[in-house]
């Protein structure tokens, strides 16, 4: 056990800071960390957080031994808790298909945004209890994104809508059968003129086939489609483009060099799953011998970036700037703008000829919130290097029935206001949050000529308040329905288990429009898609596979040439223009995208990239323009969690934000996350963040220019996990060029010397069966915490809520740990992802010291832990040099709520307080493969057992398996030279082990 009172702390005062300009390490976590400020090296001196008071100076031995026995007879007390009775009721006529402890998976779709994305659903006994990806899928490809992996909690949710209600009453659903069937009939004399229908983008084609069906009844009513986070703009770039609505989808399998212009590719955009499963098969120049090239140019940091071979930050106007200079050096008619810098000119000509010399073989892709003009440009370039049947797509629309969809909510609102809709169907969705500030909503649903007003969705929100009718919404894991892809692929939609609330799908409610109250959902979907199909057979494959075959959408035609002259002619006079002082992005939130997921608890505490904020937004601004306001000023002691507030002001609206100094922010430029500061929609999601909603205007979706800041001089405390559980950055992340690696292939273990495993007191294990290990490839990860949800997902990982993270508290079994390189937090030389779970050390330190033997060594090298022998002494935690054990302070899971119970892995215990927690290598799924090869008398085979994380890695960043065999791929990954393990030095041996990051820099460029 460390003594840190009798500790000269000044050799790692000195060391922290200057390590990240010294010998040791490049690479900082925070700016706290590179400063060297005193908040840091108070964290760094005391291992446990300040909420942890430690022992007064001068305790004589005597004493300290007295406190020691007592604590652990007080833990002992403590950790004999009684846990709650639970009964177990058997079945009465237990169901042939159903196996007790075998799950069943089914495919499915899930959507955001409208576009699907094919899973398989994990269901113990009728319970949908975990979300993977679907292998067959052209969305998913077997792997999944971060919000996919939560939606499983949704369905469980105990705040969402369990009753049809009226004016805030409860009634029947007859009742409103009745009430809207009386309000229809009305509108049948005048053809429907009074009615409106407002959805979220649909690509159902059995959604869209009803919608026909009620516009054949009633000819003048009106189907209004909006998308707060929709791709507006980058639908209005391909329709200039191709003269008609389209949708553009890649291909990165085939990309040798990418320019991405402000766009996510990596993990915001649809089909995100798939493009970062295709690039990171080029990262892997261990096997492929060969690399891929990534250009990012963006206005603040995302997963993509991190993993750019050059990554420039620049603000809006100065990425068109620059696309108009690569246009020019393409020949596409642009000329370089006036008074473009030398560092652009070299960018663009060295970008312009690496993508020049690769026809066919390269992309440039704009992202859905930069400017319609701007995704014209990239079309173009795309044509001008053939890259069009090739890396780029382009289709018919996915979206049934596109339009501009601000356009019409616009008219909508119009049409409240004139008293011209007299019934509005509001089929999901939360336009009085979400909708433009300036269209004033919410006051045009005050008007009472709209006599029936409904809303339908999956909690009581803030449209469903002013409304007349609220009626719960399905969960998609309880209906029937179907959706597109992104290329258009269809997935028929299944449900794992019954409405747990009698709520009905929208295909059952839009049917009362239709005409025919009392349809049900399968029935619906079914008949749209049997004809098509052409038999049962067909029908019940289409269910089983996940896809409907043949359903990918036809090639649209090429690029328009015309619309590139006006687009340049756009550009060159905003470029041109006077720049504003600052100018306010909105972005999606990584976690709450646009706020339909904040009553979502575990993505509400999923530390976000960059910033590591969990249960809050920030107004991300870069430390130039943090200097330029005059709030970056050093936190110290209790004031380290708390940060400045600015006023933000966008013409009449304001609001009051914490700041949050970003490396890699560009300069000018600050960031605002959609999603939060809700107001209703239950516990969880209310009175977190703040809401950008309120500055957001049609003109400005995505970018206010000549907004005013100004610093308040309050504070807020906000709950990042950024600094917790620091390992003091002992060559941790190493990286090299591909150059470097060709050189020198075992770089990774330059200048750090493991001792002897020989020269060891612990232990030599030896394994006659399985020795299970895990590898992780730097150069693949992109930080988007989708490993991170679905290790919570399957191990029934409890939420602590933002006083406990402040505290140091998460549970989280694994964390991704993000750095930055270099002496500058204006402008880091690169980020680095890197996930860290238990390593399941050979010589596992945390084993030695547990008193009561609750954490073991498994014959087949797990670090096990027995949650029933814990006593809470924490000497484990204390002794593990990587900090990725978690101990239960409190009871954080909900024992009371019967919903929650649902949702739990049955093969999984649910820890009470007072016990360590930490990875298991998801042991239950080792001992799931174990018991199948044990009946079928054979070997475990190589995949056979994917860990959550493994299993959700959009990149397939993490593999596992069984080292002893030197046929599996995780022995093959860890018998490269690439391969190296965290903290060697300390002689630990751990099995997890990490493949250093590799870039591949454009030489012109890197000089």
């Amino acid at each position: 056990m460390r003594d840190h009172r009798t500790r000269d702390p000044k050799p790692e005062r000195d060391a922290a800071a200057s390590r990240p300009a010294g010998e040791s390490s490049p690479f900082w976590r925070s700016l706290d960390e590179l400063a060297g400020s005193d908040a840091f090296l108070d964290t760094l001196e005391r291992e446990f957080p300040r909420q942890a008071v430690p022992l007064g100076e001068g305790v004589d031995r005597r004493r300290f031994l007295q406190l020691m026995g007592g604590s652990l007879a007080l833990g002992g007390l403590g950790a004999c808790t009684r846990q709650p009775l639970e009964t177990i009721v058997p079945y009465v006529r237990q169901p042939e298909e159903i196996v007790p402890g075998k799950p069943l998976y089914f495919a499915t779709a899930a959507t955001l945004g409208g576009y699907a994305t094919g899973v398989l659903v994990e269901s113990h006994m009728g319970r949908p209890t975990k979300i993977e990806g679907n292998p067959q899928h052209p969305a998913s490809l077997g792997a999944t994104d971060v919000l996919t992996q939560a939606s499983v909690l949704d369905l469980y949710d105990p705040h969402r809508s369990q009753a049809v209600r009226h004016l805030g009453r409860i009634r029947t659903w007859s009742a409103f059968v009745d009430s809207l069937a009386t309000a229809l009939g009305a509108q049948e004399g005048t053809a429907g003129a009074g009615l409106r229908i407002l959805t979220e983008t649909v690509t159902s084609p059995t959604l869209a086939a009803q919608m026909d069906a009620v516009r054949q009844r009633f000819s003048r009513a009106r189907w209004v489609q909006y998308d707060p986070a929709g791709r507006h703009l980058a639908r209005a770039g391909a329709r200039a483009a191709f003269g008609s609505w389209a949708e553009v989808h890649y291909d990165l399998s085939r990309a040798r060099v990418i320019l991405a212009l402000d766009c996510d590719l990596l993990a915001g955009e649809p089909g995100s799953v798939r493009y970062a499963r295709q690039f990171a098969q080029w990262r892997r120049v261990w096997e492929r011998r060969e690399m891929n090239r990534l250009y990012a140019v963006e206005s603040t940091p995302t997963p993509t970036g991190t993993l750019a071979d050059h990554r420039l930050r620049l603000r809006p106007e100065r990425i068109e700037a620059l696309a108009l200079a690569l246009a020019a050096e393409m020949g596409l008619g642009a000329t370089p703008p006036a008074g473009l810098d030398r560092q652009l000119g070299t960018w663009a000509r060295a970008v312009a000829q690496d993508l020049l010399r690769h026809p066919g073989e390269s992309l440039v892709v704009a992202g859905e919130w930069t400017s319609p003009e701007l995704h014209v440009l990239a079309h173009a370039m795309n044509q001008r290097l053939g890259n069009f049947g090739s890396t780029v797509h382009a289709t018919a629309p996915v979206a049934a029935a596109p339009s501009d969809q601000i356009a019409d909510l616009a008219a909508l609102a119009d049409d409240l206001r004139q008293g011209r809709v007299e019934v509005l169907l509001i089929l999901g969705g939360n336009p009085v949050y979400d909708a433009p500030a300036d269209l004033g909503f919410a006051d045009a649903l005050r008007h009472e000529e709209a006599r029936l007003r409904i809303h339908y969705g999956l909690v009581e929100n803030e449209t469903s308040a002013y409304c007349h009718w609220h009626i719960p919404a399905t969960h998609y894991l309880e209906a029937w329905g179907d959706a597109r892809a992104f290329d258009g692929t269809v997935t028929i939609q299944q449900p794992l288990i019954e409405p747990l609330y009698g709520s009905r799908s929208p295909h059952e409610l839009l049917a009362i429009v239709e005409g025919r109250p009392g349809a049900l959902g399968y029935d619906i979907v079914r008949e749209h898609w049997l004809p098509q199909l052409g038999s049962e057979a067909a029908w019940r494959r289409a269910l089983h596979e996940g896809t409907v075959p043949d359903t990918a959408l036809p090639a649209a035609g090429a690029a328009a040439g015309g619309a590139v002259a006006a687009a340049v002619q756009r550009l060159s006079e905003r470029v041109a223009s006077p720049a504003a002082e600052y100018t306010l992005l909105f972005r999606p939130d990584p976690t709450l995208w646009d706020g339909r997921f904040a009553g979502n608890a575990w993505l509400q505490e999923c530390p976000k990239p960059f910033t590591k904020l969990t249960w809050d937004n920030a107004l991300l601004v870069s430390p130039a323009t943090a200097r330029q306001l005059g709030i970056d000023e050093q936190r110290t002691g209790r004031n380290r969690d708390r940060h400045p507030m600015v006023r933000v002001t966008v013409g009449a609206s304001y609001l009051e934000v914490p700041v949050w100094i970003t490396p890699g922010q560009a300069d000018g430029a600050v960031t605002l996350h959609l999603g939060h500061g809700r107001t209703r929609g239950g516990p969880v999601a209310e009175g977190h963040g703040f809401d950008a909603y309120r500055l957001r205007t049609r003109q400005g979706l995505w970018q206010q220019r000549g907004v005013s800041l100004q610093p308040t001089g309050e504070a807020y405390a906000l709950a990042s996990t950024q600094g917790h559980f620091s390992m003091e950055n002992r060559h941790l992340v190493r990286e090299a060029t591909v150059a470097e690696y060709a050189d020198n292939p075992g770089f990774v273990h330059a200048h750090v010397h493991a001792p002897d495993e020989e020269m060891t007191l612990y232990p030599k294990w030896e394994y006659a069966g399985y020795a299970w290990g895990m590898g992780i490839d730097l150069s693949s990860c992109t930080g988007c915490n989708a490993c991170v949800v679905a290790c919570q997902s399957e191990n029934n990982i409890a939420v602590v809520g933002k006083e406990q993270v402040l505290a140091g508290r998460e549970m989280h079994w694994l964390r991704i740990d993000q750095y930055f390189k270099g002496p500058s937090a204006d402008e880091p030389e690169g980020v680095y992802n890197q996930p860290v779970p238990c390593m399941h050390c050979e010589t596992a330190p945390c084993e030695v010291v547990c008193p009561v033997a609750a954490t073991v060594h498994s014959d087949e090298g797990l670090n096990d832990m027995v949650y029933n022998r814990c006593v809470g002494t924490r000497y484990c935690s204390n002794n593990c040099p990587y900090k990725v054990r978690r101990f239960n302070f409190y009871k954080f899971s909900d024992w009371q709520t019967e919903s929650l119970k649902l949702q739990r892995n049955p093969d999984v215990s649910v820890r009470f307080r007072g016990v360590m927690e930490k990875c298991t290598y998801c042991v239950q799924r080792i001992n799931h493969a174990r018991i199948a090869a044990g009946r079928e008398d054979r070997s475990i085979a190589d995949g056979e057992i994917q860990t959550a994380c493994q299993q959700a890695c959009p990149t397939g960043a993490i593999v596992f398996g069984d080292i002893n065999d030197a046929s599996t791929e995780v022995a093959r990954w860890k018998a490269q030279p690439l391969d190296y393990g965290l903290l060697e030095d300390v002689n630990t041996r751990p099995r997890t082990t990490y493949m250093g990051r590799i870039r591949n820099p454009n030489p012109e460029l890197e000089a």
